[in-house]
């Protein structure tokens, strides 16, 4: 059947609950008994703990206890899961960044558990620290290629990347930087967590993977999978930090089974800046060549990031590089820099959003040292095919995004001095948007009742994009109902396994189980209703019957899937499927495609820099729901404009600590910062990249973002500015 419901803009099934208050966050489950939890952390970014004064914390009223590495439960198992991050729990006296946990404050409520907090005292014997690049820069080491977020090896060469700069006509050698910055999801990281008997745990937490977070919790506490369940029903925001359980959900867990009551334990504004991730500092080496006609002769992409001093994650900034132009030479490479910091994780694009500043950064230096229109230049090495991988790609729709995104923004690139208006000088940039398309195993559970209505599970998360709908869309057509008869239900452990929501996978990965499970319900609906004699259809050929509305037609004849249900006796029916990636999609190089225009406002007395306009046209396969694909993609929009002008984690050198710890001093966009922002997309017809056709659209929105944003600057002020973010110094 042709599809009426998926794709279209409907709005979000989830949103009269969210502005209402209705919608629980895992904060907000109500649990009897429940106890609060509050983390005491580390001053120095380096040291051990030397003593730890609780008596003050213990004899105020309410306290249940104050845990700390002398008394903590000891766990029976640390070491943390593939591709995970390793945690701080109160196993031991070290202290490796600041802001770590080293005492849990447990009372009978919030506001006593914070008072207690505040009267517990830590002795650290500071240890020589730093995090500082340039400290430790000589000691940068090559990662495992596992390390590398699933990018392949840190590094690549093809052809003689060293020939094609000598035989180039202009080339270009630069250095970019981008900052470390912060996650400020409007909820904060929060967990509840209650044990049913000695070896069952329930834990409410907001998480983007609950079988992530269940298989951490069952290893360390020794505990069969089985017996811990994860409920997420609903997430404030993730990007990355939520994609992988940190410290503070195992110590919920540890101190609910110390105290023997349900834990609620909620970070603190500043406790989310270390302790649960963010965007490492990168610093990129792009050299550059191309010949007279733009056409690229040499692409050289050196990365460096930062990571802690005892976990290794790697921002593959250079991977951006390997995919995007038509370059015959080309040598990417990767080193990780141990500091005295806190583990970065992923954050929105973690790869493309950073790699793809430099690239796109360089690639315009290059188009303006050759005197010629940045769009011409980017055609003239357009990749036809994948240029590393020697693959074709699945689907590619750039050209009509570049030659759309001109068209709606009136591109029209000249080499004049810059312009003015109303007193502001004004400048006029592109990029080029890209990131892969994901696609992991996912299940999902499609179950027919005997009421007409269907209940499709799958335990992905839903943060904030629209999982509820989309899925429940993709379910209502893959079985022939309307939409107000499908309940799409989500995020529990317990549910049919899906993949954490991260990598832009779930819409590809969770759409096609759901695509899968409907059409398998419905066939086997209309199997039993062909095969059963006192069905109306009795005798006619499966392939004929018609489905529309929950009805069955069949040479004039029609039946429901309520009334085949009931004569089955009325126990719901039910189809499970699995969706995965197989042989045939390696054949092909998945990624999702965009382009970006910008026009800048330059204050040149202040330095200010304001984006009047910003559009962007993309191409992510199918769309789902074309209200819910733009607001996404204007998130991601509006999130590249806080890269570009607003966002930096600062540390304080000297103490190892970071300065900026709440919203008043990390800056993101406000209303103010956005005046017209136009998202577009492309649909494509995709039949290689998963059953759903859909690449994922969640996070293309950043990239190439803040490339655009410094293009325009440069075209405003002629001051190229290569590291992030561009404030009034810089200009001035």
């Amino acid at each position: 059947m042709k599809p009426t419901i998926t794709g279209q803009p409907l709005a979000r099934i989830d949103g009269h609950a969210k502005v209402t208050g209705a919608a629980r966050y895992s904060a907000e489950v109500q649990i009897s008994g429940v106890a609060y939890g509050v983390l005491v952390t580390s001053a120095c970014a380096r040291g051990r703990i030397l003593a730890i004064e609780t008596n003050d914390a213990e004899r105020e009223p309410g306290v249940l206890a104050v845990i700390t590495p002398k008394n903590a439960l000891r766990l029976p198992d640390t070491k943390v899961p593939e591709n995970d991050r390793v945690v701080q729990v109160l196993q031991d006296d070290r202290i490796v960044y600041s802001n770590q946990p080293v005492a849990l404050v447990v009372a009978e409520t919030l506001e006593g558990a914070m008072h207690a907090a505040l009267l517990v005292k830590v002795h650290e014997e500071k240890e020589p620290a730093t995090v500082r690049l340039d400290d430790e820069i000589k000691n940068a080491f090559e990662p495992e290629p596992q390390s590398a977020s699933g990018k392949k090896s840190a590094d690549q060469v093809r052809g003689d990347p060293a020939r094609g700069l000598r035989e180039a006509a202009m080339r270009i050698d630069e250095t970019y930087q981008t900052p470390y910055e912060t996650h400020n999801p409007l909820e904060p990281h929060a967990t509840t967590a209650v044990w049913n008997g000695p070896d069952r745990l329930t834990v409410y937490d907001a998480t983007q993977g609950v079988f992530g977070v269940r298989k951490k919790l069952a290893k360390m506490f020794a505990l069969p999978t089985g017996n811990v369940r994860v409920l997420t029903k609903f997430v404030g925001g993730g990007f990355g930090c939520k994609g992988t359980p940190w410290s503070h959900v195992i110590l919920a867990a540890l101190a609910a089974k110390q105290v023997g009551r349900p834990v609620k334990l909620v970070l603190t504004r500043p406790q989310m800046f270390g302790m649960v991730g963010g965007r490492p500092l990168t610093r990129q080496r792009l050299s550059v060549g191309a010949n007279k006609q733009g056409k690229l002769t040499a692409l050289r992409h050196e990365s460096v990031s930062t990571t802690s001093r005892f976990d290794d994650f790697l921002e593959p900034a250079a991977s951006v590089s390997r995919h995007s132009y038509a370059c015959e030479n080309m040598a990417t490479s990767h080193r990780l820099v141990r500091l005295d910091i806190a583990t970065p994780t992923y954050m929105r694009a973690p790869g493309e959003a950073t790699g793809g500043f430099a690239l796109e950064s360089a690639i315009d230096e290059l188009a303006h040292a050759l005197k010629m229109d940045p769009l011409a230049l980017r055609l003239a090495s357009y990749a036809e095919t994948d240029p590393t991988e020697d693959k074709p790609f699945s689907s590619k729709s750039l050209r009509k995004c570049y030659a759309e995104g001109a068209r709606r923004f009136g591109w029209a690139w000249n080499k004049r001095s810059p312009a003015r208006a109303d007193g502001m000088l004004v400048g006029v940039g592109m990029a080029t948007s890209s990131y892969p398309a994901y696609f992991s195993k996912a299940e999902a559970l499609a179950r027919m009742l005997p009421d007409g209505t269907a209940l499709v599970t799958s335990g992905a998360v839903d943060l904030g994009g629209g999982t509820y709908t989309v899925m429940s869309q993709v379910a209502a057509d893959a079985i022939g109902l309307p939409m107000d008869r499908v309940r799409f239900d989500l995020g529990d452990s317990e549910m049919p396994e899906a993949p954490r929501s991260g990598g832009s996978q779930t819409a590809a990965s969770c759409a096609s189980a759901v695509l899968l499970a409907g059409r398998a319900l419905r066939d086997k609906l209309v199997r039993m209703a062909v095969a059963d004699a006192g069905s109306p259809l009795l005798g006619a050929r499966p392939d004929e019957v018609l489905i529309e509305n929950g009805r069955m037609t069949a040479n004039g004849r029609t039946d429901s899937f309520a009334d085949v249900v009931k004569r089955a006796g009325g126990a719901p029916v039910e189809e499970r499927a699995r969706a995965g990636p197989d042989e045939a999609r390696k054949k092909w190089s998945l990624h999702s495609f965009g382009a970006q225009f910008v026009e800048v406002l330059v204050d040149p007395d202040l330095g200010h820099v304001r984006v009047k306009r910003l559009v962007g046209v993309f191409a992510g396969g199918r769309i789902l729901n074309a209200r819910l694909a733009r607001s996404q993609l204007m998130g991601g929009m509006v999130w590249g404009i806080g890269m570009a002008l607003h966002e930096e984690t600062v540390y304080d050198e000297k103490i190892g600590r970071i300065m900026t710890r709440d919203l008043a001093d990390y800056h993101v966009p406000a209303h103010a910062d956005v005046q017209v922002i136009e998202p577009y997309f492309i649909e494509e017809e995709d039949v290689h990249v998963d059953p759903a056709g859909v690449k994922g659209i969640g996070e293309i929105g950043i990239t190439g973002t803040a490339a655009a944003i410094a293009n325009a600057v440069f075209n405003a002020t002629g001051k190229r500015v290569r590291s992030l973010p561009i404030t009034p110094d810089k200009l001035l």
